[in-house]
């Protein structure tokens, strides 16, 4: 083969490679340019802060939803979770409790502590059932939206709470210097994600796991203490999304998140990080979250039908699978020629 043979065909391999990168990449680029010709009120610094204002609190729960997916696992509570935790801490701040024997409103930072204590507790349970007992992770979380769900029913019966602790307002929905905490906070977690993953052990061990568990196994990694340890961290994530999330809405009510587990999942495979484990991480997830951000803003500025504008994120969600299959299918097809 000639030389420019060669190099033509190293780098339709490397594009073969990066595809599950490349592809949102390119999706960003080209939803921002037609919505930017389409409407003049789009490509604006302020609608820019609307846009990440928007997807703040799909990115907390996005981060968790990294981790476990990259363990080649999945988590169909975190919607629930976040929404039993955001209703726990309004409850507790203004409902009377066992500890609470002077009938008066609970301190903030107790309120906080009990809502994070419940969504950390479901995680525990979630994980126990998948490492210990040996339940799968789609059923086990599809129980587990269940119990969130059931929790939440009880803890409002059909009321809508208003208040929640002024720490958790300020973050939900105040602002420093015209930039939104909640941006900040979110901004934060994809951060932290992000060094975890790429710069510690235990990040090294959720690519070990999510890429080849035998091996993994084999090279003295606690696959069940690995998986146990991101279904509790998708957990809380949630659940501080559910907290912030109630303060930016305004108010607390049951269903309030359920959207956001479609997004959040949508988020973290349309940003490129494989279903099959072990390959993306949260660069990707910004992505996603990016073209999802960009497409449900844009849709609202070019006045589309809302029916179509849903129609339009499963036709979105629906190619990022095919890529992702598509993907992992030539990685499985060059590793088996080069063995």
């Amino acid at each position: 083969m000639s030389e420019a043979g060669t190099t033509a065909a190293r780098t339709g391999g490397w594009i073969r490679g990066q595809l599950r990168n490349i592809a949102p990449f390119v999706t960003l680029l080209f939803l921002v340019g037609f919505f930017s010709l389409a409407s003049d009120s789009f490509f604006t610094t302020s609608n820019l802060g609307n846009i990440l204002s928007q997807i703040s609190i799909t990115a907390i729960i996005a981060v968790g939803l990294t981790f476990v997916i990259l363990c080649a696992e999945i988590d169909l509570s975190v919607a629930a979770i976040a929404n039993v935790t955001g209703i726990a801490v309004a409850f507790f701040t203004l409902q009377e409790s066992y500890v609470n024997i002077a009938n008066l409103p609970l301190p903030g930072l107790f309120a906080i502590i009990l809502a994070l204590l419940i969504c950390f507790a479901l995680g525990l349970v979630t994980a126990f059932s998948v490492t210990v007992i040996g339940i799968p992770s789609f059923i086990m979380t599809l129980a587990m939206m269940q119990i969130a769900d059931g929790m939440s029913a009880l803890f409002v019966r059909g009321q809508i709470a208003y208040a929640v602790p002024s720490f958790v307002t300020t973050l939900g929905s105040g602002s420093i210097l015209g930039i939104p905490w909640i941006v900040i906070v979110a901004g934060l977690f994809l951060l932290v994600g992000h060094l975890v993953l790429t710069y510690t052990r235990f990040g090294r061990y959720v690519y070990m796991v999510g890429g080849n568990r035998e091996a993994a196994e084999y090279s003295g990694v606690n696959i069940k203490f690995v998986i146990g340890a991101v279904l509790v961290i998708g957990a809380v994530c949630s659940g501080v999304a559910g907290m912030l999330g109630v303060a930016y809405f305004g108010s607390a009510q049951q269903n309030e998140f359920t959207p956001y587990l479609l997004d959040a999942i949508a988020a973290v495979v349309v940003g490129g990080t494989s279903l099959f484990g072990g390959r993306g991480g949260i660069g990707n997830t910004i992505i996603g979250l990016l073209v999802l951000g960009v497409l449900n803003n844009g849709l609202d500025h070019v006045q589309i039908d809302p029916f179509f504008k849903i129609l339009i994120r499963g036709l979105i969600l629906f190619a990022a699978l095919t890529i992702n299959v598509y993907a992992q299918r030539l990685r499985s097809e060059t590793e088996t020629s080069g063995t």
